[in-house]
């Protein structure tokens, strides 16, 4: 096992990491940005190093000082967590150049499945079925118009080598496709330094569903079963649930069977998810899978009772996965409301500042994942979620109640949260019978709340 990890991150998924770290008996290094001094992690960490002034790209993106990092303070491992470096092939290739563990896949891997159009043919070749689109990247504006025509309006056009909505825009028309790939391209090189783009056919009234796979080195492979990330805005989940509404327990089996044979195929090693569209009809479609721990992972450990961060962490240091498939139990219905320090009413404008209180209750079935504390700084430099709020229960109802307890009794002062804007979806008709997609937030939240 490693005897320290430097975790290059920060916030929540950095305490996460440091908790796991604890459990295992591994000493820790944080890092920190200037604006990031007196954050959580860093106080909890064993040790912490600056890299670097706020703006991301010169400290939590800074590759080259995160490795300094690691090698002035003696880590043997680094755990990327999720966003920044993660998903970053050169981030991955450099540590181990420098002798380094990575604590997810092989860079080859991050690569292969970062290019979301090689992801579409490799998984497509494997027989997982994938969105109708193109094969490619499109090379130019006829092109797009040729494959948009083949496949029928709308269509989705979506960065190659991108992820979290940025980069990715519906066309209704062909008037539209122009502008849209030129905003979308632009968009997805600002974000990934390339612009490449492909399109796929837009399903309507789809859910959003993702499978977590855990493999280890020896080639075992496990799914976690689904989770279903359909409450979004402008592609950013908000709330997430395992098991699925709209989910079978034979569409389960064939929805882990895909992942597995998924990961299989790119001999996936470490924590990964793969991701699906699913239409009214149960039929399922691979859209890309994440190579790295997900924001929403608690919602299965609480569901499975598997620690997907320490597996993360045991794998890596070359050890087998701890559990089989078959000794993998679904237990009852888990919830997640990601809390941001954002205005729900206001189109989700950030709300940075100094939080004056902060208390959410905990309890039986309930879990809280975070980075802050009361008299901690919400910086405007930073994504704006400050934490995670898991509730289980029995049954959907149940983690429904207390969900909406939990977040009754929270007492927050000093910024705006979004809070409110949950404990309105918690209550809407439409998400208490389940019926949810990714358009829920604009079809169904400005709705009467009667449905």
């Amino acid at each position: 096992m490693f005897e320290r990890v430097l975790i290059a991150n920060r916030g929540e998924i950095a305490c996460r990491i440091l908790q796991a770290c604890r459990e295992l008996k591994i000493k820790t290094v944080a890092i920190y940005s200037e604006a990031d001094a007196n954050s959580l992690h860093v106080q909890i960490a064993d040790q912490a190093v600056c890299i670097g002034p706020p703006p991301n790209a010169d400290s939590y993106l800074n590759s080259a000082n995160i490795i300094s990092a690691a090698v002035i303070t003696g880590a043997d491992a680094i755990h990327p967590g999720y966003g920044n470096l993660s998903e970053d092939p050169n981030f991955a290739e450099a540590c181990e150049a420098c002798g380094i563990v990575f604590i997810g896949p092989g860079a080859e891997v991050i690569a292969s499945m970062g290019d979301k159009a090689q992801a579409r043919r490799t998984m497509r070749d494997a027989g997982v079925p994938v969105v109708p689109g193109s094969a490619d990247g499109v090379r130019d504006l006829g092109e797009a118009r040729e494959i948009a025509e083949d496949l029928g309006y709308p269509v989705m056009i979506k960065a190659a080598r991108g992820g979290g909505g940025r980069g990715l825009r519906v066309i209704h028309n062909p008037e539209q496709l122009g502008a849209a790939l030129d905003q979308a391209s632009s968009e997805a090189r600002n974000a990934f330094g390339n612009g490449e783009m492909y399109i796929e056919r837009y399903l309507e009234n789809a859910r959003h569903v993702e499978v977590q796979v855990l493999a280890d080195r020896d080639g075992s492979v496990v799914h976690l079963g689904e989770r279903d990330c359909s409450i979004q805005y402008r592609h950013q989940k908000l709330l997430e649930e395992s098991p699925s509404p709209g989910v079978s327990r034979s569409l389960r089996r064939k929805l882990g069977e895909a992942a597995i044979r998924a990961a299989e195929t790119v001999d996936y090693c470490n924590a990964g998810t793969v991701e699906f569209l699913l239409d009214g009809k149960g039929r399922f479609y691979f859209i890309e899978m994440n190579t790295r721990i997900q924001v929403e992972h608690p919602v299965t450990e609480m569901l499975t009772g598997v620690d997907i961060v320490g597996e993360q962490i045991r794998v890596a240091a070359g050890e087998k996965l701890i559990c089989e498939q078959g000794q993998i139990w679904f237990n009852g219905h888990a919830i997640e409301c990601r809390i941001l320090a954002a205005d729900g009413d206001r189109d989700f404008a950030p709300s940075p500042g100094c939080i004056e209180e902060w208390e959410v209750p905990s309890g039986p079935g309930v879990r809280v994942d975070t980075g802050v504390t009361s008299g901690s700084e919400v910086s405007s430099y930073y994504d704006p979620m400050i934490a995670k709020v898991i509730c289980w229960g029995q049954d959907r109802p149940a983690a429904i109640a207390r969900m909406e307890a939990t977040l009754q009794s929270a007492k927050t002062a000093g910024i705006r949260t979004t809070i409110p804007y949950h404990l309105r979806i918690l209550g809407n008709a439409y998400f208490r019978r389940g019926e949810v997609d990714i358009h829920f937030i604009e079809r169904r939240m400005g709705l009467d709340e009667g449905g």
